[in-house]
């Protein structure tokens, strides 16, 4: 329903955003902060960045409940939400399975030195228009609400950008158990390749 007007009756689309509470709004401006910081290079602690993928686990969990809890599907969206966040974790990562170049980790001060990257803003802006586009989705056809299909394609969208999340994750945590091995090893195979 949202993309026949946006196609059909692009108006009627600013009436909607015009009647979006503002907290809505506020809720996009801190989240959009948090991936803009993610934007610039960067220290963090261990502890710290776990904090980013949970809470978009949280927001992401908040949404399906608050579309979907009263439909009756709460277990197999949830566990549609799950799995999906494993299958795009295990992909992210067999994709990318060390973190980006520049990334560093200090054991010493538990902290770690991150390069910028856009991917955490866009995996944010993925996550709250999800949530906003279901939210109208619902509000224009309420019956939405109790269709397993969508239901269970929204928690397999969520969960594809919570394994992105995920993923980074783990890759991080990966490095500060192994130090900053995939670096130095490709220092030292650039200085012993023949030239």
């Amino acid at each position: 329903m949202l993309l026949q007007i946006l196609i059909h009756q692009p108006r009627m689309l600013a009436g909607v955003i015009q009647n979006t509470p503002g907290w809505v709004w506020g809720l996009l401006a801190v989240l959009l902060a948090a991936g803009v910081s993610q934007w610039l290079p960067r220290r963090a602690s261990a502890a710290r960045i776990a904090i980013l993928p949970a809470a978009m686990a949280v927001f992401a969990l908040v949404g399906l409940f608050t579309a979907f809890g009263g439909s009756g599907h709460g277990a197999s969206t949830t566990a549609v939400w799950l799995a999906s966040l494993v299958g795009s974790t295990m992909l992210a990562l067999r994709l990318r399975p060390h973190a980006p170049p520049g990334t560093r980790f200090d054991s010493a001060t538990r902290q770690f030195q991150l390069p910028g990257s856009a991917l955490p803003l866009l995996t944010i802006l993925g996550i709250f228009l999800t949530k906003y586009a279901v939210a109208i989705e619902l509000a224009l056809q309420p019956a939405l609400a109790g269709d397993l299909r969508f239901s269970l394609g929204v928690a397999m969208l969520y969960g594809g950008f919570n394994g992105i999340f995920a993923a980074r994750f783990l890759r991080l945590r990966c490095l500060a158990r192994h130090g900053n091995i995939h670096g130095l090893q490709h220092t030292s195979i650039a200085m012993h390749e023949p030239t």
